[in-house]
């Protein structure tokens, strides 16, 4: 055994519940399931987060996760999805290899994968120059 879980699914020195996987990507079902059709999607190659994964593994990683919305969208009728991702300890990111979360969605099934944040008051102006991309 690692000391990355994902990594140890991808080895299959664990069992595990494989939604799909190709070359890149594997998708599989979690431990314990949050909603039905709970999804993991992560890289094959261990990749702590997602400041260190290379772009071209992170287009790979979102179109996957794209095809399996659609594919639940068809298969167990799904009306949405989320997409719930942390990176770094500061984010609550508990397993170190980039991956993210697929939640189906459907009508009335009680969910509330929104955070309740608390409003903060800043100077938008002095935010904006700080953070403000100039390509």
């Amino acid at each position: 055994m690692s000391d990355c879980v994902i990594c140890d699914i991808v080895a299959k020195r664990i069992p595990s519940w494989i939604v799909y996987q190709d070359a890149e990507v594997i998708c599989f079902l979690p431990k314990s399931l949050e909603a039905y059709g709970h999804t993991i999607i992560a890289p094959k190659n261990h990749f702590q987060d997602i400041y260190s994964v290379p772009d071209d593994i992170l287009e790979v990683i979102l179109i996957t996760t794209k095809r399996i919305a659609e594919h639940y969208q068809n298969q167990i009728s799904a009306l949405g999805i989320n997409i719930l991702h942390a990176s770094g300890v500061a984010a609550q990111q508990s397993v170190p290899h980039i991956h993210f979360h697929l939640l189906p969605r459907f009508e009335n099934d009680g969910l509330n994968t929104w955070p309740n944040l608390p409003a903060i008051k800043i100077n938008k102006d002095e935010l904006l120059e700080k953070i403000k991309l100039n390509y």
